[in-house]
């Protein structure tokens, strides 16, 4: 499951491009500021930015060339100005590839794969991610736990996976519930239930006392965030 980093300044956009990306099979993080999307960069460990260009904090062509200093994951600069010096600038930058707006869902996709194609036989695999007791590999899907593998439903897991890569960020049901099973293939009834349920089956598998726990936690009156404490 590829991992997309979105920043989009504008709201509708950013809902509307972080749907058909996740619905084509993506994780996404979605930002509204690149100070935002800098900021999650080593957290989240994405395989490709997709980077709008807009008014808000640095613009594209900058706000690559800051990627571009610390890390060397493709970029996909997506802006409303296509003049010719504008994509000279953006793909100077240090940007993979350079998409005018309005830019059609699937030729995104397509330019998204184009270029983890092209950065596929490079690209280290990421390392495995210590959270306290746990051991999480993305690129195997597993998870372990002091040393012993954990076998999670897969709705779990993706809860596992989404929240990891914000340690510490409080997420609410609704947020939560969009990842916990793909498009189309969720169950008929959803809702605050759906993800209780989930977090439930989560901490029986990674938590040593579920009365009291330590890696997912409850934030009464707002949703869940992950520890560990």
């Amino acid at each position: 499951m590829p991992r997309i980093l979105l920043v989009e300044h504008d709201p509708a956009l950013r809902e509307t491009t972080w749907l058909s990306l996740v619905r084509r099979g993506h994780e996404v993080a979605a930002f509204g500021t690149g100070e935002e999307g800098l900021a999650a960069l080593p957290r989240f460990r994405p395989d490709l930015v997709l980077l709008d260009a807009g008014p808000a904090g640095p613009d594209g062509p900058e706000l690559c060339r800051r990627i571009r200093e610390r890390d060397a994951v493709p970029v996909i600069i997506v802006s409303g100005r296509g003049a010719e010096r504008d994509v000279v600038a953006g793909l100077d930058t240090g940007a993979d590839d350079y998409l005018v707006k309005p830019a059609p869902a699937d030729v995104v996709e397509a330019r998204i794969r184009a270029v983890l194609r092209r950065a596929g036989p490079t690209a280290a695999p990421p390392m495995p991610e210590v959270h306290g007791g746990l051991v999480i590999d993305r690129a195997a899907l597993t998870v372990r736990k002091a040393g012993r593998a954990l076998s999670l439903p897969p709705s779990a897991l993706r809860l596992l996976l989404h929240m990891t890569a914000f340690p510490g960020r409080v997420f609410s049901r609704a947020q939560l519930l969009e990842h916990l099973d793909p498009p189309g293939d969720r169950d008929p009834v959803t809702g605050p239930r759906t993800v209780d349920a989930c977090v439930r089956r989560l901490r029986h598998a990674v938590e040593d006392d579920r009365g009291r726990p330590r890696y997912v936690q409850t934030v009464r009156g707002f949703g869940y965030r992950f520890g560990p404490l």
